[in-house]
Parts: C-alpha cells; structure tokens; sequence
C-alpha cells in the first residue's frame, strides 16, 4: 500500500480536528465577538472567561512542548525578529471593529455557516476575497508601505525573536528557558485566577469546557504541523488555528482545485464548518438564515471586508492572534489582541450610539 504523502496526512489530521473545534464552539456557544458583546450590554463575563482560559491553557501546553524541545515555537509567524507593532496595532483595531459589523469573528463565521447561516456564508467569502487581497492583491502595497514604517528589525538590535520570554531574558541577564518558566507561571496564575474567581464561571462546565477544549487543540496543531509534519522531503510549515488567511486560501483552493494542494489551515477550515454542521444537526439546531434588511447585508459585507483586511495586517484574528499567538507569547500578539478588544468595544458601542464620537464618549465616560 502506498504510503500517504506527509502534506495529504497533516491536512487529514488538520480535518479532523477541525471538526472537534466547530462541534465544540457550536455545542457551547463559544465566541469571541459574542464574549464581548455579553460583557458591553449585558455585564456577563461568562464566555470572555471561556476564551481567556482557552488561552491559558494554550499558553501552558505550548510553552512545555517548547521547554521539553518538542516543539520549536520560534519558527511560527508569531516569533520573527521583525516586530510588526504597527500591523498588529492596525490590523487588530480594523478586525475588531469588523467582527461587530459582520456579526462575529472568523470562527464565528465558519461555526454558524455550518450551522446553515447563509449570512456567513457571504461573509466567509468577502472576508477571504479582502485577505488575498490584502495578502498579494490590490490592498497589498499599502499593508507593505505599513510594514516599512513601523517594523523595527529586533535581530539587528541584538533580540533573537520577539517573544516575551527572550526579551525578558536579554532586558536582566537571565537563561532563556528560565525566563520562559517565569513569563509561563505569571501567565497561567493570572488567566486562571481572573477565570476562576467568579463564581458564575466556575458553575459553568459548558464554558470551562469550551475553553479547555479549545485551549488543548492549539498545541495539538502545534504538535501535528511541527512533529508529525516534520518531514526532511516534505516539511510542512510550523501552525496552528488561525481563520483569516486560511479562509482565502480555501476559497482559492475550491476554485483551483485541480491544480492545488491542500494545507492544514484550509483543512481546519473545512473541518470547522463540517463539525459545526454535525453538532447543529444532531441538537436539532441547524436552520436555514438570511438578511432581513439591505443594511443588513451592506453591513456584514463591510465587516467581512475590514475582518479579511484587519487580520492579514495584524496576522491573524481573535484565534489566531488572540489564543494561537499568545501560546507563542509574542509580544506582537499581546499587542494585537488588545487592539482587537479596543476595536470590539468600539465597534459594539458605534451600533449601540450609531455614531463614532457617541460610541468614544460612551467608551471613556466616568462612571
């Protein structure tokens, strides 16, 4: 029997844990967008808890197989010396605000396209068209002028990668690996303790196992793309969730496919949206949706558009950089899931007071 090409092998893997991300952000409602939204209008912070702890869970997996020489983290996007502070600022408030007009953030997307949403389905297809073009396209020379302005070379300042970890380290003199032991322990005890410390969170095994679940499946990629993909022939590029890029190289990948080949990120993809599928129909809550309103379409359109753009500058989305990212703890990842934050914020507070200046003031007034 002939042996299974190492790409065809890693998109497999990718596939089928894929499905286990979708059913289980399906199954409990685990979103990014809707955290925010639950904290701005109704005060709950359920399932922002849920994402964070996902987070610290990521952090804490990867961060072992990187100390235990499993893994080598500094080969992801996220770890470069050239230190993106402008795109992540950039791109993460752009995403941000996007995520609101579109209804939800690229897993968002994919999860309810799976669950029969055809909303998503234009905006999976605007957010991939925006990503290319902002990858190779016509939005590209300006994400490159950006590039030029703002990137500061960290390896020509004496830094070996942009991890939090390693510029510690460098900043008073310690090892490397006891720096990381240090960075990973005061993030893990603050993300748990901000988790744990509400009692409404606490009684909620849908959330903590969404962020466990979901939190495990970072290092798991990270596993499969740089062990079981490391192949002397036929290396597979080092990756883990990620949604933006990846959704404009499927829709590419569908309309070439003859003369394409599959990758893990358009395997997690597909993967997404086939376990959403499965998780919907077997709870009984798969059903067919559309717009109501033209406003409605213009205004998911646009957010699709600015969510393609923003996570292509900022290299990735409230997934890819706000989980998949901080595993890494890149500095640049920190910065931009906080602009993505800032942006969500904003954003829901723009639809609340149909107004940029409404939406600064409702952000910044006393209480």
């Amino acid at each position: 029997m002939e042996e299974l090409p190492i790409g065809v092998l890693i998109a497999s893997l990718g596939f089928v844990i894929g499905i286990v991300f979708g059913a289980t952000a399906q199954h409990t409602n685990f979103c990014t967008m809707g955290a925010l939204s639950d904290i701005v209008f109704m005060g709950n912070w359920s399932r922002f808890r849920a994402w964070f702890l996902a987070i610290a869970i990521a952090i804490v997996l990867s961060q072992t197989l990187q100390l235990n020489g499993i893994v080598d983290l500094n080969k992801s996007i996220y770890l470069t010396t050239n230190f993106g502070w402008g795109g992540a600022i950039l791109g993460g408030l752009i995403f941000g605000f996007g995520m609101t007009l579109a209804g939800g953030c690229g897993n968002k997307t994919l999860v309810r396209l799976g669950a029969g949403n055809l909303k998503s389905l234009i905006v999976l297809i605007f957010l991939g068209m925006f990503a290319y073009m902002t990858l190779r396209g016509f939005i590209g020379p300006a994400r490159l002028e950006l590039e030029a302005l703002t990137v500061i070379d960290l390896k020509a300042n004496g830094f070996a990668s942009q991890g939090i970890p390693e510029l510690l380290a460098s900043f008073i003199g310690a090892s490397e690996q006891t720096a990381r032991w240090v960075v990973t322990v005061i993030f893990a005890i603050g993300l748990l303790y901000f988790c744990f410390k509400d009692a409404e969170f606490r009684n909620s095994p849908k959330d903590i196992a969404a962020g466990v679940v979901i939190g495990t499946l970072i290092p798991m990629a990270w596993y499969l793309t740089g062990v079981i993909g490391n192949d002397d022939f036929d290396p597979t590029p080092l990756a883990s969730f990620t949604f933006v890029a990846p959704s404009g190289d499927a829709i590419q990948y569908l309309m070439t496919f003859t003369g394409s080949t599959i990758n893990f990120g358009i395997a997690t993809v597909g993967g997404v949206i086939v376990g959403s599928f499965l998780m919907a129909k077997s709870k009984g809550e798969f059903r067919i949706e559309s717009f109501t309103t033209a406003n409605d379409f213009i205004r998911h359109v646009i957010g699709a558009a600015m969510m393609g753009t923003g996570g292509v500058i900022a290299l990735g989305c409230t997934i890819g950089q706000g989980i998949t990212g901080m595993s890494t703890l890149a500095l640049g990842s920190l910065i931009a899931l906080g602009s993505i934050l800032f942006g969500g914020v904003l954003g829901l507070k723009y639809l609340e007071e149909d107004s940029f200046s409404g939406a600064f003031k409702a952000i910044f007034a006393k209480s």
